[in-house]
């Protein structure tokens, strides 16, 4: 159960904030005090309590400030910027902040972070980060570059793991988002890619993170309205290497889709998060609490008069904007049950007692002053269990995982998959991984409306996988028509047989266009040379000379004077693709690509349709065609198929299916086309041939230059 409490106004905001609200609300070193920062000139102190400002200072009339203040615990001091790269210092008897300490810095600062426990640290606008000593010491120190060009920081947090303060901020970069994540004490910077798991790309909107033992989750609020985790390792198996994050949905439409501004998320515990925002497109903005073990809404509260999407949580107090006014919500979060999720729970306290979770502090338990706050008999005890636990033999992750399958839920299955690839990988792997799937699809046989998709998804994306590990896998994505699962797999397994290649490839030509539409494919590279037409039909296509070969040409016999002609561009009727551009990525991308004999291959094609057969040729002859635009044959894009692929398969095609793709009449067009080619380079070879003995002679002219003088007038006539 989770409750809110009623709200009070803690302050009218200034007239400097803005549109966009305050620049920021942090905690002071009092437990019941908090700097509130205007985006403007002023930083007031307020006791939440007592609900009155204790201190206001601004900075002088244009000069704006930049960066919220922060209180520096381990001295009592207040900490701004200003303008960027002016840094002041102050305490509560100070009045003036123009006669307070003051430094300028050589670099613009996004953020000073401080937290009890450590020194403050200041992160810099291009990733760099410095502690405050360290900085003060020196202001004009070089600064580096950390993120990559046009890379801009969107989101940031300072926390202490196990004794040690760990900052992670959040890049995007044309609609990329990256995660850094510094650990200052190793020094170590990992650097991570944050894959969506949307199929369109969204906006994300708000982040928050919490720490548990192994891992940092960070979860966000996307611009269509739903809530997506991300599991991070606390100690990643490759730290220095851009490393891949997948995220999963968490909660589904807690705000409206259509609302751009206005949101924001908050993590209040283990099992519960604060959203605000829309729930509905035409319902007004509410703050709402969110049982995520069991997905249900626990409470809301509505903001009639609107919010600015800014959110801050201390201790059980939210800060956020309503209209014009920064008002505080207590809260309130059990113990989360099924019961309490459901508002079934019933209550055997007092009604003035309130029941609060209780969880276990990781920074703090594990070695670090735990003796020195207990008996002796305490630490003898604490001993004593240490020694039972580790007689305890350890589950292995992977049977733990093996096990999970069997019987829980597919989302509990995804978070548990996600943890598992998330650790240090072992030598054996790849086997565990094909174990993993072949118990997936063993449940999936014995329960037809269990379907994992996204954990097999997961899994061939390891790369560690072949057929052989996973013979069922194809097979299955097969009888489920899956062909994102196809595409990976034909892309990824270097031993798929043959009629297995082949049976893709039945289903990526039979698949509809709705279906496909609805489909999420790698793209890569098909639109840098498409323009598709949806009902199959090839009009024109422009064809050079250069390579030898006119469509229009009916007699090849004049093919060495077209040599002499400057190159020029005719029309066809091939211009357009024959299929949509998602079947052509799983043409171009998968099966082209595909390793395979023609001996096992050719018997299955000739088991294609005669129409589909057709189709593919189509496509095979654009490709040729699109090659024949550019002086290097080739296809732009990366990893394209080759022109010796596109051949070879337009060859299995003809060997298997000629006796009836020549009665077709959709197919006559084509075959003449290929005729033609074929004709045409015939005769450029024979062109060829004759001037090959021209070359010949010149080259043993050019062996026996040797036995010339240094100087020589020399006529050379070809015939």
């Amino acid at each position: 159960m989770a409750d809110l409490e009623e709200g009070f106004a803690l302050t009218a905001v200034p007239l400097g904030s803005g549109p966009d609200g305050p620049l920021g609300v942090e905690q002071s070193d009092k437990t019941d005090q908090f700097l509130v920062t205007d985006s403007g000139r002023t930083v007031i102190l307020y006791k939440v309590s007592d609900q009155k400002p204790l201190g206001s200072w601004s900075v002088k009339q244009g000069q704006i400030i930049t960066c919220p203040a922060v209180c520096n615990f381990q001295t009592g001091e207040y900490i701004i910027v200003h303008d960027n790269k002016v840094l002041r210092i102050w305490n509560n008897e100070d009045v003036n902040l123009d006669k307070v300490f003051k430094a300028t810095l050589s670099a613009e600062v996004y953020r000073i972070h401080s937290i009890q426990g450590t020194e403050p640290l200041v992160l810099f606008k291009e990733g760099a980060v410095r502690g405050l000593e360290a900085l003060l010491a020196e202001p004009q120190q070089k600064i580096e570059t950390v993120i990559s060009d046009e890379e801009v920081i969107k989101w940031t947090k300072f926390f202490m793991v196990f004794r040690h303060p760990v900052l992670i901020f959040i890049t995007e970069k044309h609609g990329n988002y990256f995660v850094y994540v510094q650990k200052f004490n190793s020094r170590i910077l990992s650097k991570y890619t944050l894959l969506l798991g949307q199929e369109e790309k969204c906006v994300i909107q708000s982040f928050s993170t919490s720490v548990g033992r192994k891992f940092i989750s960070l979860m966000s609020l996307s611009s269509d309205g739903c809530v997506y985790e991300t599991l991070i390792p606390i100690h990643p198996s490759e730290p220095e290497k851009n490393q891949r994050l997948v995220q999963s949905q968490l909660l589904k439409s807690v705000v409206s889709g259509s609302a751009r501004n206005g949101v924001a998320l908050a993590i209040l515990d283990q099992d519960h998060i604060a959203v605000l925002g829309a729930p509905l497109p035409a319902s007004k903005e509410c703050l709402s609490v969110w049982n995520t073990k069991f997905q249900t809404l626990q409470t809301s509260k509505e903001l009639p008069q609107g919010t600015s999407g800014q959110l801050w949580y201390y201790g059980e107090n939210l800060f956020m904007l309503h209209g014009k006014f920064l008002t505080v919500v207590p809260f309130k979060c059990e113990v989360s049950s099924l019961a309490g999720a459901l508002g079934k729970l019933k209550h055997s306290q007092d009604p003035g007692i309130h029941a609060t979770p209780h969880f276990v502090n990781w920074e703090t338990s594990q070695g670090c002053g735990l003796g020195s706050q207990n008996s002796e008999q305490s630490k003898r005890i604490l001993r004593r269990r240490k020694v039972e636990v580790s007689v305890q033999p350890e589950v292995p992750a992977s049977t733990q995982l093996l096990a999970t399958i069997q019987k829980d839920s597919e989302k509990h299955i995804e978070v548990e998959l996600r943890k598992f690839l998330a650790t240090k990988r072992t030598p054996d792997f790849h086997t565990i991984i094909g174990d993993v799937i072949i118990g997936l699809l063993g449940r999936c046989k014995a329960e037809p409306s269990f379907y994992p998709r996204n954990c097999l998804m997961q899994l061939v994306q390891t790369h560690v996988l072949s057929y052989s590990l996973c013979p069922g896998l194809m097979e299955f994505a097969l009888e489920k028509t899956d062909v994102q699962i196809l595409q990976l797999c034909l892309q990824q397994f270097p031993d798929i047989p043959e009629s297995v290649t082949c049976a893709c490839l039945k289903v990526f030509l039979s698949i509809g266009d709705d279906t496909l539409q609805d489909t999420d494919i790698n793209m890569e590279s098909v639109s840098d040379y498409m323009d598709p037409v949806q009902d199959g039909e090839m009009e024109g296509q422009t064809a050079f000379l250069q390579n030898g070969f006119s469509p229009e040409e009916d007699n090849c016999d004049s093919c060495a004077q077209k040599l002499k002609e400057k190159p020029q561009a005719t029309a066809d009727e091939s211009t357009s693709c024959p299929v949509t551009t998602k079947r052509a990525a799983l043409f171009r991308n998968a099966v082209l690509h595909s390793a395979y004999s023609e001996t096992f291959l050719l018997p299955h094609l000739k088991d294609i349709p005669a129409q589909h057969s057709t189709l593919f040729l189509q496509y095979l002859y654009f490709l040729y065609l699109k090659c024949s635009e550019n002086a290097t044959m080739t296809l732009p894009g990366t990893h394209p198929p080759t022109l010796s692929q596109i051949m070879d398969w337009i060859c299995l095609l003809l060997d298997a299916n000629f006796t009836v793709v020549v009665m077709i009449p959709e197919a006559k067009r084509l075959l003449l086309s290929l005729y033609k080619f074929v004709k045409s380079q015939i005769s450029i070879c024979s062109e060829l041939n004759k001037i090959e003995v021209s070359f010949r002679e010149l080259q043993k002219l050019n062996q026996e230059k040797n036995n010339r003088e240094l100087y020589s007038i020399e006529v050379l006539e070809l015939f």
